[in-house]
């Protein structure tokens, strides 16, 4: 299990940069005052790492959210990811550019690919890596490969992936992939941790929250933290987004670890990487 402090502690990359383990998701958050309260919460309340999509349409008020919180720039990692329809060298190059406008920043901390569209990932990997090169982009990594996408990609790719985001929960361990990306020095990354809400109304928690005085929702982003997997939970609420982060004074044991892994079933709430319509 990982050793885990406290909301503002790190995991280190490969390339020796530290990610923070713990940050602000905003997926479906408005490109609006929402985005921009959840994000100015999050970072006044301790978040250090939000992260964001260009296909999310809310890089703007995140960007505002970031000038309009209490933290200097150069304290936040910022991650935004390139869209599908997005990729390929050039229009990658274009796509990273975009983002940076809308964000209005002058670099990013980690830009992901975000899908692996079949017949383009390895140009639009090129571009990345361009980018990581001049230095505009800290670390850059990919979103929902599977291990045969990150085989391929490593076959050509002359920067191994710093992280790779994945749909994870206890529904979605996918413990042979996160031991692959382990073993390649990749960092394991969750979205969707609550299952779009789902995860509430299973109650596999129930011992766990009376023992702990923890929700649900504070017990699976612990499990998250402890196997080692950075996680982004979203909220555009005050009162969640200081909840959630409300998991560095208790910790699980590696038997509630393997229980709640024990769950475990291939149950994915989004698209297989394999069959996504791109």
């Amino acid at each position: 299990m990982s050793t885990i402090t406290d909301i503002q502690g790190t995991f280190e990359l490969h390339n020796g940069v530290h990610m923070p383990y713990f940050g602000l998701g905003t997926y479906q958050s408005d490109n609006d005052q929402e985005a921009v309260d959840a994000v100015r919460w999050a970072l006044d309340a301790g978040y250090r790492h939000v992260d964001t999509a260009a296909v999310y349409k809310n890089e703007e008020g995140v960007g505002q959210g970031i000038q309009e919180s209490s933290v200097a720039r150069e304290e936040v990692f910022v991650v935004s990811k390139v869209w599908n329809s997005d990729q390929g060298y050039e229009s990658t190059l274009r796509a990273f550019e975009d983002s940076l406008k809308r964000l209005k920043l002058e670099y990013l901390d980690l830009y992901l690919v975000h899908w692996p569209v079949a017949g383009n990932y390895k140009d639009t990997w090129r571009a990345m890596e361009k980018l990581y090169a001049e230095g505009r982009i800290k670390a850059i990594g990919v979103s929902n490969f599977l291990q045969h996408h990150l085989e391929d990609l490593l076959q050509t790719a002359e920067v191994v992936p710093m992280v790779n985001q994945m749909e994870f929960h206890p529904y979605l361990v996918q413990q042979g992939l996160v031991d692959f990306c382990t073993s390649k020095g990749i960092q394991y990354e969750a979205w969707s941790p609550f299952m779009q809400g789902k995860l509430f109304r299973l109650d596999i928690c129930k011992e766990l929250e009376q023992k702990y005085n923890k929700s649900a929702a504070q017990i699976i982003l612990r499990w998250d933290l402890q196997k080692g997997v950075v996680t982004i939970p979203k909220s555009a609420k005050k009162e969640r987004i200081l909840a959630n982060a409300a998991i560095f004074d208790f910790e699980l044991t590696a038997d509630e670890i393997a229980y709640l892994d024990s769950f475990d079933r291939g149950e994915r709430i989004g698209p297989d990487p394999d069959n996504f319509d791109f």
